[in-house]
């Protein structure tokens, strides 16, 4: 069985490798990304939502270049399905949701996708373009729809080398918590 350990440890391990095409390291953009949800004031689920949102592409051996390769590792439901024993819906349905989000954001706000960078371009035509008319008013509907949103931001923000962030062993802490939520349920 896997557990929060196991789960820190990846992190740990395979955070070195390069977040796609961008100037972070996988731990880098994960660090980033937990340090601006907690500078929000954002609750330890969405913290933890936001630090583990991409360890799924922790969870194969594709190359980095697997998206300019045509290859889409659907990171999001490997995530899922690795953490949602662990945690509770608040944290792995806005994982499991930021793909989503970011093709939401692509299709219900113009300009939003001028902010992307040049790789989750790439990811975006690989995950399936901006959502339709229709997949927009659905994915409205769902009651995580805002936490996806703001992983999703907080995702889209995360890429900037010179960003100084806490250790993992400080988001550690959040993680436990998140972890403990699903066992008092």
């Amino acid at each position: 069985m896997t557990t929060v350990d196991d789960i820190l440890n990846l992190l740990a391990r395979g955070g070195d490798s390069q977040y796609g095409g961008e100037a972070v390291t996988q731990r880098e953009h994960a660090l980033q990304a937990a340090c601006l949800a907690e500078r929000e004031g954002a609750p330890a689920t969405l913290i933890t939502a936001a630090l583990l949102h991409d360890v799924g592409h922790l969870l194969h051996d594709l190359p980095d270049d697997a998206p300019e390769r045509g290859i889409d590792d659907h990171h999001e439901n490997s995530a899922y399905h690795l953490l949602r024993r662990l945690f509770p819906d608040e944290v792995t349905e806005p994982i499991r949701l930021h793909v989503a989000a970011k093709r939401y954001l692509c299709a219900a706000n113009p300009g939003y996708r001028d902010l992307l960078s040049e790789p989750s371009i790439v990811s975006l035509n690989l995950q399936g373009g901006p959502m339709s008319s229709a997949e927009v008013e659905s994915f409205r509907l769902n009651p995580h729809f805002e936490a996806a949103v703001r992983v999703r931001g907080w995702d889209d923000t995360a890429k900037d080398p010179e960003m100084a962030t806490p250790t993992l062993e400080h988001f550690a802490a959040y993680v436990r918590q998140a972890a403990l939520a699903e066992c008092r349920e």
